[in-house]
């Protein structure tokens, strides 16, 4: 009697989504393209895109096809997702399995403003990513943007959020992004325009990503990324490059546990009298006191309140 064994499917990483084709890397570093099986359901988790970059599925050949099919993702360790553009009860994930989230921001042309910074750490926080900030395009700065750029990092630096000032055109402290970068699968995020893909470019000169350009009259940048990708670098480790994000919307966050996601209200919330404080309007809250004595930003604490508005 003969007995059959269905053989092992194997396992690759998405390195590459367009979001209806998939193409899934192996441990052998041969590339193959995947569509989806079904439907694949995430623990209902409600997304656009049920297959991200940085997944690891299991797939298979497709008969008489040179083309594979996706049958199952493997469990994530973290996703970073916001709520999706045109679906409000619904998330889109723009990368899963990162090692570090890295968001490139500026404060000219075009400038972050730090509402978004906020919403990008609280869900970091959320997911337990460590977050690197760095501002580009310093060599732009005029003694204005430089002063304004130290202050916001030292408040990012002091809350635990390493943070510092890169150029993508002269290459100024971009080895000790890669230092940090190394061996890891990293994720970079930031609006469009703020040179994400030419900092991807002076950190690996190899890889020759499009770069885009920024519009005079606005100030914004031209969409040139236009899908998440995954990249190998020469230095060791991955990145994977995603579009430019106009707004980061919180999703599936709870207001209950929001100031934990700041940590420096989360060092302080155990002293407020209530345990149930909000931190917006309750008497005896140590987290307003640390506003009024400059021991928060005010301007965190604005970000706070606003996040817990929507």
């Amino acid at each position: 009697m003969h007995r059959f064994f269905r053989a092992k499917m194997p396992i690759g990483r998405v390195i590459k989504s367009t979001g209806s084709w998939y193409d899934v890397r192996d441990d052998a570093g041969k590339v193959s393209q995947c569509r989806l099986r079904g439907k694949l359901r995430l623990d209902g988790m409600r997304t656009t895109n049920p297959v991200a970059v940085g997944d690891l599925v299991s797939f298979e050949n497709e008969r008489d096809k040179d083309t594979c099919v996706i049958n199952k993702i493997l469990p994530r360790n973290n996703v970073i997702v916001r709520k999706s553009v045109n679906l409000s009860k619904e998330s889109h994930i723009i990368a899963a399995n990162v090692d570090l989230a890295i968001l490139v921001a500026t404060v000219a042309q075009p400038r972050t403003s730090t509402g978004f910074i906020d919403r990008f750490t609280v869900t970091a926080e959320a997911y337990h990513i460590p977050v690197v900030i760095v501002f580009n395009k310093c060599d732009l700065y005029d003694e204005e943007q430089n002063a304004l750029a130290e202050s916001l990092m030292e408040v990012y630096n002091k809350i635990g959020y390493q943070s510092f000032m890169v150029s993508a055109k002269t290459g100024y402290n971009c080895e000790r992004l890669q230092t940090l970068m190394k061996d890891k699968l990293c994720m970079f995020s930031g609006h469009s325009g703020v040179g994400k893909s030419a900092l991807v470019n002076r950190l690996d000169p190899n890889l020759d990503i499009r770069v885009g350009e920024i519009s005079e009259v606005h100030e914004k940048g031209k969409h040139t990324t236009t899908f998440a990708q995954m990249y190998e670098l020469c230095f060791g480790g991955y990145i994977i490059d995603t579009p430019g994000i106009k707004e980061f919307a919180l999703f599936d966050l709870e207001k209950e546990t929001l100031a934990q996601r700041f940590p420096e209200m989360r060092a302080l919330m155990h002293e407020c009298r209530f345990n149930n404080c909000t931190h917006l309007h309750e008497p005896h809250c140590a987290i307003k006191n640390a506003v009024e004595q400059h021991v928060i930003a005010d301007w965190r604490y604005a970000n706070y309140c606003n996040m817990m508005d929507d």
